[in-house]
């Protein structure tokens, strides 16, 4: 598999330094989810992080809108009403 990866993609080796007791864990993890790859299980790593990264920027973003909501005088109590409200301005 880790040849037709490399062939498909450009790769390149990096070198970082973890502790032996974050290296036991990598270990272990690796050797569970990616049939002990380190690699793969670094890349199947980027995508669980860019997912959690997205669900963060969510999260922010809702913040944000409940914090214009409630300049606008919107409420849990008339969120339904001033939706329907915005489609009938449309």
């Amino acid at each position: 598999m880790q040849n037709s990866y490399s062939e498909a993609m450009g790769t390149s080796t990096i070198g970082f330094s973890i502790t032996d007791q974050d290296r036991a864990r990598l270990d272990r993890l690796a050797e569970r989810l990616s049939g002990g790859n380190r690699s793969a299980f670094l890349r199947a790593s980027l995508s669980v992080m860019e997912s959690i990264e997205r669900a963060n920027r969510l999260r922010d973003l809702a913040v944000i809108a409940e914090e214009h909501a409630a300049e606008r005088g919107v409420t849990d109590d008339n969120f339904l009403d001033a939706i329907k409200t915005s489609y009938k301005q449309r």
